[in-house]
């Protein structure tokens, strides 16, 4: 009925007004998509916070170039007769490659070269192109790296352990399980020789708990990159809509001031009364955690850096072949180096020796020790960078927001001091540069500064004043994903007593 004024008076067993109705449908809408995404992925949750903590002491396998060198024999300069020069021209590479170093392998000096057409080695000794390595030879190479001898080896593809597109160049290999107390596992290219992986059997064990279910790494799907980055996409996309809906239905249902009967906040009881709760209070972290994991799979091109491609090879400059060095010379001033790696600065052959104090930097045809001018690096860093202007120049002695280590082994070596050159570009481009030898350790344009942010600070909270205190960023990830389990194991013990009743 309606009054004279236009105001209407509901009669008894109307239906409500039409926003009242609206808004009682979205709420019975987002119980019902919170509940079942919950039921869908909350073991998935608890899954990723307890092998997030496996992951904060043991890291996926990797060999690194910093572990290459400390693992390498001091090279036999007595056996090396071949010129830089010489490999490559007997490869018939006429410009010089994109890396080119020089190291042991199995008792003889071989050279390593990245070319256009993929990873090749030339024998020091012969000046031979390596073109197969046999079983026995690879069970030589692993044995002479952990020093101890090969208990089996088997041919792979792939496996778990090198099944990322990055070993494809490098494949097949053969894996050769070594007699040492580590139990490890030697991956060697069967094309060129070269040890491109190697775990113990305490990573192969924790990664299992780890890295492996964290990253949703199963051999079996990571295989196909396309496939298993759209599983990860989907999965924690339609995680974070889920969390998203459980907050809001938290907030919704959580009494501050004037509170339940039994004097509670909360009008559950038992784990619904858990995950209520911890939802309120941890909820944040766990939308934050599961949004940065998915921000990692840079969706519809992510905030990756859109900047030049060609800035390292500007920087080195032209590269036709490489000096005719004096092998002589370099055997002396490299009497313990271990690595010898062959690089280009402003059209200009150097040679970085690895091992023994640290690297030493050398001209790439007299072998003569070269000191390193700052108006030289600076130089070629301009010349890296054609049409932007260099707008500061900065030399960090220690660790700041944008260049530091958390300890990880699979971050790349950022050594100290190190020289920031500045651009004004439309990326507004960051050169990192190595004052000691002058190589480009890195660039990072706005887009990966955002994802420094973004990804790693909000997923593995690598804030620079948590950096300089592990023990408390341990306690934190601990604090914060002690929240997260306890919304995860909660939701899954609610969510098989739903299914159960249904």
């Amino acid at each position: 009925m309606s009054l004279s004024d236009g105001t209407f008076v509901a009669r008894r067993g109307s239906s409500a007004p039409p926003a009242t109705a609206l808004w009682k449908a979205v709420k019975r809408w987002l119980y019902v998509f919170h509940r079942w995404t919950g039921i869908a992925l909350c073991l998935l949750f608890a899954t990723w916070f307890f092998s997030g903590l496996v992951m904060l002491y043991v890291s996926f396998p990797s060999f690194r170039a910093a572990e290459r060198v400390a693992t390498a024999a001091p090279i036999d300069w007595r056996q090396v007769h071949v010129r830089p020069n010489r490999a490559l021209s007997g490869l018939g590479e006429m410009d010089a490659p994109a890396e080119m170093r020089l190291g042991m392998s199995g008792g003889e000096p071989v050279y390593r070269i990245v070319t256009a057409e993929g990873r090749r080695a030339v024998s020091a000794r012969t000046g031979t192109e390596i073109r197969a390595v046999d079983a026995r030879r690879a069970k030589a190479i692993a044995a002479a790296l952990v020093g101890a001898p090969a208990v089996s080896v088997d041919p792979v593809d792939h496996d778990q352990w090198v099944v990322t597109r990055a070993y494809n160049a490098m494949s097949p290999f053969w894996r050769v399980r070594t007699a040492d107390a580590a139990v490890s596992d030697i991956y060697i290219s069967q094309r060129t020789g070269e040890v491109v992986q190697n775990t113990t059997a305490r990573e192969r064990f924790w990664n299992w708990l780890g890295a492996v279910p964290h990253w949703i790494y199963f051999e079996a799907l990571r295989v196909f990159q396309e496939s298993w980055r759209q599983t990860v996409l989907w999965t924690s996309g339609i995680g974070i809509l889920g969390a998203l809906a459980g907050m809001w239905i938290g907030l919704l249902r959580v009494r501050l001031r004037v509170r339940y009967k039994s004097g509670s906040v909360s009008p559950y009881r038992g784990w619904m009364k858990l995950h209520h709760i911890g939802g309120i209070i941890g909820g944040l972290f766990l939308v934050t955690w599961i949004f940065s994991g998915w921000l990692s799979m840079s969706p519809w091109g992510g905030l990756r850096d859109k900047g030049r491609e060609d800035v390292v090879s500007l920087y080195s400059g032209a590269r036709p072949g490489f000096a005719s060095t004096d092998i002589r010379a370099l055997a002396q001033v490299g009497a313990d180096a271990r690595e010898v790696r062959f690089g280009w600065m402003g059209e200009q052959p150097v040679i970085t020796l690895w091992g023994g104090e640290g690297p030493k930097i050398v001209d790439g045809a007299t072998a003569r020790p070269v000191v390193m001018e700052s108006s030289r690096i600076i130089a070629a860093a301009r010349t890296a960078m054609p049409g932007a202007k260099l707008i500061e120049v900065e030399k960090l002695e220690r660790p700041d927001r944008y260049w530091y280590s958390t300890g990880d082994p699979r971050d790349d070596t950022r050594p100290l001091p190190v020289l920031r050159l500045k651009f004004n570009d439309p990326e507004n481009t960051w050169l990192h540069v190595d004052p000691a030898t002058g190589a480009m350790l890195g660039q990072i344009g706005s887009g990966g500064r955002s994802i420094r942010w973004l990804f790693n600070a909000l997923h593995s909270l690598d804030f620079p004043w948590l950096i300089v205190w592990p023990p408390l960023r341990h306690f934190l990830v601990w604090m914060l994903s002690g929240a997260g389990l306890i919304i995860s194991i909660s939701g899954v013990v609610i969510g098989l007593r739903r299914l159960r009743r249904n």
